[in-house]
């Protein structure tokens, strides 16, 4: 498949490509059978290189790839969450907010899932990968379909 170029820019300067990055995500999304367009690749390497670590929402995207189409990126931020390449965080902001479920070099282990903070003072959820969501036994009868766990409070930007 040959390259290809985009013309939306993001708002840091790009440098020349790099194409074991670029065949990465075009693997990814083949694996999730989705078909490579450029705006699904951009969007993909944009959550991927600059969204890391947190959850974040359309608008945090969107201030990335300010030339960018909106409903094109939400569109495509929800086929990434229904193909599970992104997981959707409910961090109680009432904004819809992703996590990466998949990256180009690894997948997160996210039916197993981990623990989410939300800092209540600058709204930020990031990604406690390391802290798995305890196992809750429930009655019989009842079966876990999804499960989230945040925790809020202070993060340590804030308490500074």
């Amino acid at each position: 498949m040959p390259q290809i170029v985009s013309t939306i820019k993001t708002t840091s300067q790009m440098s020349v490509p790099d194409t074991s990055a670029h065949n990465r995500y075009e693997a990814l999304l083949s694996e999730a059978g989705i078909r490579i367009t450029a705006v699904r690749l951009l969007v993909l390497k944009t959550i991927s290189e600059r969204m890391h670590g947190g959850a974040f929402s359309l608008q945090d995207v969107m201030q990335e790839m300010v030339t960018a189409d909106n409903s094109s990126v939400f569109r495509t931020l929800t086929l990434f969450a229904e193909r599970r390449i992104l997981r959707t965080v409910n961090d109680g902001s009432g904004m819809q907010k992703y996590c990466l479920a998949a990256h180009a070099d690894h997948v997160h282990d996210h039916d197993t899932g981990h623990v989410h903070f939300t800092c209540t003072v600058c709204q930020r959820t990031v990604c406690l990968t390391d802290i798995p969501i305890p196992h809750v036994s429930l009655p019989d009868g009842y079966e876990a379909t999804d499960t989230e766990f945040i925790v809020k409070g202070i993060c340590p930007r804030c308490r500074r």
